[in-house]
């Protein structure tokens, strides 16, 4: 988180240096999304997209953050936290549009003995994403369950999703919190593997009763808010294009899939796996900034430097 920080304030600093606005000859809207299920809504839209619009499939946030605050990017598909720093860190100079990716995080194991959060008292969980948004779920979801995250599970912390992956297939009694596609795989690998617990059914069950109940969130499309501004028609549009291409992806699986696999996000064979399970959606207008927000207080709870070191203002969730 503080070398992505540090990446967006360089990123600012170069920005104010440039002395024309960025695409200011340009009739093209710069679409990207970063590589895995927060781009797979966008594919039917990528495919049938016009001479008004680039995409491009980025491997990390640390290319699209700086890309976007310098202008090169007028609209993102991003982490749903990244929204909340990148706002927090142009003053207001970006907003989010919709959520399009739910919870994609699972609590899967081998052996058929978890069936709730309380069955992972006293049990060893690989995972990866310290210090980032998978802990800080899951630690809401130990303590809304009654368990204490420092006591009463042991948390083996991996760098990456691949290392939770390996440590879960040679250890016979292993539990692992995965993200889609990585359950798939795993799956693929070793027919023993099941899902045992979905961390989004899990927050949505410490939701219910509430008024305006939050959601696990995993992406969001975010835009320059000066092109929002500048575009409004432009910002119509794609979300008509986006909106449609999420309807049917989520309806016609094997298509879609062929497509993820032709941008190259996910391979095929394991997208169309996957797909049922990655919450592919698209949530805007006040059911957004209800689910969104509530989401982001959670993080900001447990370390406010997780979404910029505060909530983000009204002014964050698009209304045209």
């Amino acid at each position: 988180m503080k070398k992505m920080r540090q990446c967006i304030l360089a990123a600012i600093s170069a920005m104010a240096l440039l002395a024309v606005p960025v695409h200011a000859e340009e009739a093209a809207v710069h679409v990207t999304a970063l590589k895995g299920p927060t781009a797979m809504g966008l594919v039917k839209m990528m495919d049938e997209a016009d001479a008004g619009y680039s995409f491009e499939i980025a491997p990390s946030a640390d290319v699209v953050a700086p890309a976007l605050v310098k202008g090169e990017v007028d609209i993102a598909a991003v982490p749903a936290n990244l929204a909340s720093v990148l706002y927090n860190n142009t003053q207001g100079g970006v907003q989010v549009l919709a959520v399009n990716t739910l919870g994609v995080i699972y609590i899967v194991d081998t052996s058929g003995e978890v069936n709730s959060v309380e069955d992972l008292k006293g049990r060893t969980i690989y995972a990866s994403g310290k210090g980032a948004t998978p802990e800080y779920a899951l630690d809401y979801i130990l303590t809304g369950n009654g368990l204490d995250p420092e006591k009463d599970v042991q948390l083996e912390w991996k760098s990456e999703h691949a290392e939770c992956l390996a440590s879960l297939l040679s250890d016979p009694e292993g539990i692992a919190m995965l993200p889609q596609p990585f359950v798939t795989t795993a799956q693929m690998q070793n027919d023993q593997v099941r899902v045992a617990l979905d961390l989004t059914e899990e927050w949505d069950k410490l939701q219910e009763g509430k008024e305006d109940a939050s959601g696990l969130i995993t992406g969001v499309a975010v835009v320059r808010t000066a092109f929002a501004e500048e575009h409004p028609d432009e910002v119509a549009a794609f979300l008509e294009g986006y909106k449609g291409s999420v309807e049917y992806v989520n309806a016609n699986t094997a298509e879609a899939a062929e497509l993820i696999g032709g941008f190259d996000i996910v391979p095929a064979p394991v997208a169309e796996k996957a797909l049922p399970a990655c919450n592919i959606t698209f949530i805007s207008g006040d059911e957004m900034k209800a689910k969104l927000s509530g989401y982001l207080q959670v993080l900001y709870d447990q370390n406010p430097e997780s979404v910029g070191g505060a909530l983000p203002g009204d002014d964050f969730y698009y209304a045209p």
